[in-house]
């Protein structure tokens, strides 16, 4: 049976067991889409990644991630560790690295520190700020266990937005974060009478404390319970923050994680580009765990 290498690296901290997990097979030639998906199943992050080569050889690589039971087109953490993997072993050229993914390409950048290891990434998102349809603010707080007062819509009601995922952002009371818990049965109400998210519901609460943000994401539909830290939605957030604004950019730190024991510190930035709107995330990496897979 062929054996398939993989490493597992912690995400957006600077120490081991913090962060979001990511497991990433370094070299995913032969893999069906079916055994990367039972794979990543059995890994049981919130997502994994396989590596292929490029279609473009002036690119790095094509990156693939799949959560627990489905293929993402893009996703934060797993570019910033798979990008970290790779240039430990001198994939990167000059500490840049380009990714194909079903959203378009991905840019990252990687931080070394004086001795040459790779301590982090920052990526930036394929697509421009787009925005989709508005939610309820009382369905929004039912999805958390949480009263409808708590859902904040001074900024904006829930909002989906994406820069290269769809997410839905929704700002709430700093006490009422703590004690949000996702109810799943809220959560398939809210899916199935919004035809237009199209079964997709993850919903990226966050909470402004002084000039930062203590965010939680919940995904039960997708078997993501909770996640440590979700960087596509934080650049989103950032792109979402921004175009409610008159400025031209702005750069703000995100902690998520903490409730769940592993505390994640994302750096966000969003900057307009013409009548776009684009956003990068970055935040530290540390290597965990290496070992093969046979399928």
């Amino acid at each position: 049976m062929p054996s398939y290498p993989f490493e597992t690296v912690d995400v957006f901290t600077d120490r081991r067991f913090g962060g979001n997990q990511l497991a990433v097979f370094t070299d995913a030639r032969g893999l069906s889409d079916a055994q990367m998906q039972a794979l990543a199943a059995e890994m049981n992050y919130s997502e994994t990644t396989f590596v292929l080569p490029p279609d473009d050889p002036a690119n790095t690589a094509r990156v693939r991630i799949f959560h627990r039971t489905a293929e993402m087109p893009f996703a934060g953490h797993p570019n910033v560790g798979t990008a970290c993997v790779l240039a430990a072993h001198g994939r990167d050229s000059d500490g840049l690295l380009l990714f194909e993914e079903l959203a378009g390409l991905v840019e990252v950048r990687v931080a070394r520190d004086a001795d040459g290891l790779v301590t982090g990434a920052t990526i930036a998102a394929p697509q421009a700020l787009s925005l989709g349809i508005q939610l309820p603010a009382d369905a929004i707080a039912a999805c958390a266990g949480l009263g409808p007062q708590h859902v904040l819509t001074g900024r904006h009601p829930p909002q989906q937005a994406s820069l290269g995922v769809k997410f839905v952002l929704a700002e709430v009371a700093p006490e009422a974060l703590a004690r949000a818990t996702p109810d799943i049965a809220a959560y398939r109400r809210l899916a199935q009478a919004n035809p237009g998210l199209e079964g997709r519901l993850s919903i990226f609460f966050y909470a402004w404390v002084g000039g930062t943000v203590r965010a939680r994401m919940f995904a039960p539909l997708a078997g993501t319970w909770e996640d440590p830290a979700t960087g596509s939605a934080s650049a989103t957030l950032a792109a979402l923050t921004l175009s409610l604004s008159d400025r031209d950019s702005l750069a703000f730190e995100i902690a998520q994680g903490v409730e769940m024991g592993r505390p994640s510190l994302l750096q966000v930035t969003a900057r307009r580009v013409g009548a776009e709107i684009r956003a990068t995330v970055g935040g530290g990496c540390v290597p965990v765990l290496k070992g093969e897979a046979t399928v």
